[in-house]
């Protein structure tokens, strides 16, 4: 059995609801920094930057920097650069992510052609205005570029519908697909073991949410572990194509799993 050497760790609903931390949250996060496994924060999260992010987790206890948060909007630059260099970008998203969108060239709301539009996390900014004249974009040729096609997330308010929705939507519209660039892209997964150093077979992923974050990352190898935190769903849970490969109540629980030496199949 491989010892798992890095563990990829949701934020929303795994670590924290609206910022809060989950019950034994903190704590598991310190088991791993002593037992010395690398952890990255991997989150869809458009709403804000690494930067204040990581200062949010800092402020409520958790031994994280801004290195150890991988965004989707910073795989949307990195994505942008080698697929669509020089483009000229519509930004529709929640949230001030500029500083983590760097070296994308964001095009104003009144320019009258783009080459990529870019979709973030949902919220108040997609009005029928915005997504109409998303639309006119994307049917005039503009590439279709998405962080994410995350449906909902889990708030203190309950569930809150996210771009999932929005860019389905698009793409039936305009008859095109999106490249998706965050969770549950594979790309996504590749780029943050790359940045840890570590083959997926020895990495386990932690999320609640069972296609975007467990099952797309046990389709490319790595030890998915779905919580009943967050925006757990038993149904969604029971209508699974495929098992995750283990379930635990909350994060509050992994370290006992990893005492164990748990992984895929183990």
């Amino acid at each position: 059995m491989r010892r798992v050497r890095a563990v990829l760790v949701d934020i929303d609903g795994v670590l924290t609801v609206s910022w809060q931390p989950v019950a034994g949250a903190v704590a598991a996060v310190e088991w791993l920094s002593a037992a010395g496994i690398p952890v990255a924060l991997v989150t869809n999260t458009t709403s804000r930057t690494r930067q204040s992010m990581a200062d949010t987790l800092v402020a409520v206890g958790f031994p994280v920097t801004a290195d150890d948060i991988l965004t989707a909007p910073a795989a949307a630059a990195a994505y942008l650069h080698a697929h669509h260099p020089g483009a000229r970008c519509l930004l529709l998203n929640s949230g001030d992510i500029g500083t983590d969108l760097t070296g994308v060239t964001l095009a104003g709301a009144d320019e009258p052609t783009v080459d990529v539009v870019l979709i973030g996390g949902a919220g108040p900014q997609f009005s029928y205005e915005a997504l109409n004249q998303a639309f006119r974009h994307l049917h005039a040729g503009a590439h279709l570029v998405a962080m994410s096609r995350a449906m909902y997330w889990q708030t203190s308010a309950g569930l809150q519908l996210d771009c999932g929705a929005f860019v389905a939507g698009l793409e039936q519209a305009t008859r095109t697909q999106a490249e998706v660039v965050g969770k549950p892209a594979a790309a996504f997964f590749a780029a943050v073991l790359a940045r840890l150093g570590v083959d997926a077979a020895d990495a386990v992923v932690v999320g609640d949410d069972i296609e975007v974050d467990v099952l797309a990352a046990q389709r490319v190898g790595l030890t998915g572990v779905l919580v009943r935190t967050g925006k757990y769903e038993a149904r969604a849970h029971a209508a699974a194509a495929t098992p995750p490969d283990r379930v635990i109540d909350s994060i509050a629980d992994l370290p006992a799993l990893l005492r164990r030496g748990v992984t895929a199949g183990g």
